[in-house]
């Protein structure tokens, strides 16, 4: 009674083999997967980064290009516009405008402010001393953020929304005086439309002005200041990426393109960001990993189901070779023991009691 009670405080044969089984097979898997796993969501971040910096610098790049085009025209008009032949001035800006449609508005001002020429013959005549364009024209070449239509509204053919737009503009000089200066109203439609056409499924394009409004995105930031980290990463010089949640409460990978330029285009404050739903983005990957730890567990499950029926085909014997032996304390010669022959290990064991209970017999 005493040997039972010991014995009975001890792990079984079939709870050792199954649970330090268990214990060998699934380790190493969990760990293996654990590292595994990791490494993919790792891999499917970088890759995602890289795909929003490649989205973002060429974006910059296309749209910088397009107004350094736009710019190459305005400045080369300073350069060639003949203030003394109104005339043909005039023809010239009209052709332009009527070519090129991204122009609402292409005009001369003297360096007291006053409109001396202009496509369509619209605000000649007028002051325009107390505009930005002019201003700062007068100083060197300069570009205007977008603003609403001022003088020319009454002028520009109805529309549902109002005008709004870009200026770039450049001092005219004579004999290193400078007589007046040429300046451009852009359409900013047309500024809309080029980023449209940059779009990309599921990857959303933003662009902050240089106080860090939201000049074009989704409609339920445009015109509105941001003060997340990647507007506060915005206008320095070096491309910058962040992970962050927005004021719709949803996480983004932000990259920031600090600044949109092209050769000698003057700035205009513009910084662009690049955002795509890390939900989103990393749904695929993520539904890969949930997948391979389902399989993963699902093999588990059979695995140990096998090792549990193995560890009682090995048990079985010595189960009952052990009563075998408890019985033959107890009785001596009535009880015979099973013989068996599952493994070596148990038939030895077996073939051995047999002889044991032959001798008690003898004996």
């Amino acid at each position: 009674m005493k040997e039972n009670t010991m014995a009975s405080g001890r792990l079984s044969l079939r709870s050792m083999v199954f649970g330090g089984g268990a214990v060998l097979m699934l380790m190493p898997a969990i760990i293996a997967g654990t590292f595994y796993t990791g490494a993919l969501q790792r891999r499917a971040e970088t890759l995602l980064v890289e795909r929003l910096k490649a989205r973002g610098e060429l974006s910059a790049s296309l749209l910088g290009r397009r107004l350094n085009q736009l710019w190459q025209e305005v400045s080369a008009l300073s350069k060639i516009i003949d203030v003394d032949a109104p005339a043909k001035s005039r023809d010239s800006l009209n052709l332009i405008s009527q070519l090129d449609t991204r122009y609402s508005w292409i005009g001369v001002a003297d360096v007291a402010g006053t409109v001396l020429i202009a496509s369509r013959g619209m605000l000649e005549g007028q002051s325009v001393a107390e505009r930005p364009w002019f201003r700062r024209g007068l100083r060197g070449p300069t570009a205007v953020d977008v603003h609403q239509a001022q003088m020319l509204a009454k002028l520009m053919p109805a529309a549902a929304e109002p005008y709004h737009f870009i200026d770039m503009a450049a001092p005219i000089q004579k004999s290193n005086a400078v007589i007046g200066v040429v300046g451009a109203h852009l359409d900013w439609r047309w500024v809309v439309d080029s980023l449209n056409n940059l779009q990309a499924p599921g990857i959303e394009l933003l662009l902050l002005s240089r106080e860090r409004t939201v000049l074009y995105g989704p409609a339920s930031l445009i015109d509105k200041p941001l003060n997340i980290g990647a507007a506060q990463a915005a206008n320095r010089v070096t491309l910058a990426v962040l992970d962050e949640r927005w004021s719709d409460g949803k996480d983004y990978v932000t990259v920031v393109v600090p600044s949109i330029s092209y050769g000698d285009l003057p700035g205009f404050g513009w910084s662009l960001l690049v955002r795509q739903n890390l939900d989103e983005a990393l749904a695929t990957t993520r539904e890969l990993v949930r997948t391979f730890w389902l399989m993963l567990g699902a093999g588990a499950i059979v695995a140990l189901a096998l090792l549990y029926l193995g560890s009682h085909w090995i048990t079985t014997p010595l189960r009952r070779l052990a009563s075998s032996s408890e019985a033959i304390v107890a009785d001596g010669e009535q009880t015979i023991p099973y013989l068996e022959t599952r493994y070596a290990e148990a038939a030895r064991l077996s073939h051995a009691l047999v002889r044991l209970q032959s001798k008690i017999s003898r004996r």
